[in-house]
């Protein structure tokens, strides 16, 4: 059987009740399309670890904010459909945005304290958008478990807290960032940078390999870590540093001292395209 295509959640309803009385377990990878290698190590995490997976394929217009990239964030979803069919998922689910939101939709989720700092500061609508569109999915799917990025590490880190704190029988899996050669996170969003800051964005990645063996070499400083990963940026003349933060991984607050699981994250323009990128030390 061949990629089922599907718009409506009805169809995916039905194929998953299918799936269901077989007793098959369910693996979904939430995107926004445009894939990449990024998602398809998601995609392919998922397909080893389930008997059916679905891949969602929807721009979610309730994380964008009146500012943001929602009109130009790039698509293309035959190319999306021939490499989900290439790794063995079983079902896209490509829905209009009228499918997914009534027009006198009124209801959103929204987790407190982890979504203030980093991206959430920035960006105050993202993740009330991006944890309304995922427990929809989640509910439309049914859902064993679910793949994440950690390149999204604070996504990531509000998805589980949400799984967790409203007993949602699902398993949140997160999975490796995929990088280009030259050590860029990959991303949608690098088809935005000129060929200039394309050169130039792989500052990111040293500068965090940099805070990281600071670390691991023993620094306990944080403050010493987060000046050493925003100088390495700032040396670089097309960067603009948005911020650079260390925090504590389970509840994204800042800390003093690298003891214990923290995330180091950074946010960077090049131009007017802002991308992210971090480690994560887990103890």
């Amino acid at each position: 059987m061949g990629l089922i295509r599907t718009l409506t959640k009805k169809e995916v309803k039905e194929k998953v009740r299918e799936w269901k009385k077989e007793g098959a377990s369910i693996g979904l990878v939430p995107t926004m399309g445009y894939l990449h290698e990024g998602h398809a190590s998601l995609i392919r995490k998922a397909v080893e670890q389930n008997d059916h997976v679905i891949v969602s394929d929807f721009v979610n217009p309730i994380q964008f904010g009146p500012k943001e990239d929602l009109a130009t964030y790039p698509r293309d979803f035959e190319a999306d459909c021939a490499l989900v069919e290439s790794l063995g998922a079983d079902l896209i689910f490509h829905p209009s945005p009228e499918e997914m939101y009534e027009p006198d939709f009124c209801t959103h989720v929204n987790v407190d304290v982890l979504t203030k700092g980093l991206c959430g500061a920035r960006r105050p609508v993202h993740f009330g958008g991006v944890c309304t569109v995922v427990s929809k999915l989640f509910h439309i799917s049914e859902a064993d478990r679910a793949y994440f990025g950690q390149k999204d590490a604070q996504q990531l880190a509000v998805v589980r807290r949400m799984a967790r704190d409203l007993d949602m029988d699902i398993e949140i899996i997160g999975c490796p960032i995929i990088r280009e050669e030259d050590g860029l996170a990959k991303s949608s969003r690098n088809t935005y940078l000129s060929p200039q800051e394309r050169k130039a964005a792989p500052i990111l990645h040293k500068a965090l390999t940099r805070g990281q063996e600071m670390i691991e070499n023993g620094e306990k400083d944080a403050s010493k870590v987060k000046a050493k990963v925003s100088a390495i940026i700032s040396s670089e003349p097309l960067a603009r540093i948005d911020y650079v933060e260390i925090v504590d991984w389970n509840q994204l607050q800042p800390v003093e001292t690298t003891d214990g699981p923290i995330l180091c994250a950074v946010a960077v323009y090049f131009g007017s395209t802002r991308l992210i990128d971090n480690f994560i030390k887990e103890d």
